[in-house]
């Protein structure tokens, strides 16, 4: 009887050490297929464990976050850069704005309406006639501002003056030193062309580069 009591008590432990050594896989509730963790603690640069997951198994773990791209925004210099072969040549010949088939015979700034900005198709007369001040210091200009006839006289006079500064300040950016350039406004009081439409509107929202004693 002894003997069959120590045999029933080693069984019993047997069997409670095999049970204690099983361990249920996890269940994910989705497809009811057990989940395999992929997670290995990694300690990172402070010490501190990583956070871990655990991911289905049969899938694939989820990417890196994307890269976000991002663009300089321009700076105000940039966008007067230097055009590429601008003028040096033209620079470089004395009298050269007296040549009527000469770059520096084109002389007028068109503006749109109420708007001082210049467009960027003006670029290479700004160019032109700065790098030409630059090379002749002893060459003054006069930029004329205009406006056409809407709106009253006072505000037309301060508008074509926003004109003319804006030209001026775009070419002392440029180079140009400030004694030799004079920003003034005529406002509507001399329209290039006579009329009372758009098509004559357009031509006298302007300013005009004048050398002196030219």
């Amino acid at each position: 009887m002894r003997r069959q009591t120590i045999v029933a008590m080693l069984t019993c432990f047997l069997l409670a050490g095999c049970a204690g050594t099983q361990t249920a896989a996890p269940i994910d509730e989705s497809s009811g297929a057990a989940r395999v963790s992929t997670a290995t603690p990694v300690t990172g640069a402070t010490g501190a464990p990583a956070v871990t997951t655990a991911t289905p198994a049969g899938t694939t773990a989820p990417l890196s976050p994307p890269v976000v791209e991002t663009r300089a925004v321009p700076t105000a210099a940039a966008a007067i850069a230097p055009v590429a072969g601008a003028t040096p040549a033209i620079a470089a010949t004395p009298g050269a704005h007296r040549d009527p088939a000469s770059p520096l015979a084109q002389r007028v700034i068109y503006f749109e309406f109420d708007s001082a900005v210049i467009d960027d198709r003006y670029q290479p007369i700004l160019h032109a006639h700065s790098a030409y001040l630059k090379a002749n210091p002893g060459l003054k200009v006069i930029l004329q501002g205009h406006a056409d006839e809407r709106g009253s006289r006072e505000y037309n006079l301060a508008l074509g003056q926003r004109r003319a500064e804006s030209v001026r300040q775009a070419m002392s950016l440029l180079g140009v030193a400030e004694d030799q350039m004079e920003a003034v406004s005529l406002g509507e009081e001399k329209p290039a062309v006579e009329g009372h439409d758009e098509s004559a509107w357009k031509m006298n929202r302007r300013t005009e580069i004048h050398y002196v004693n030219d």
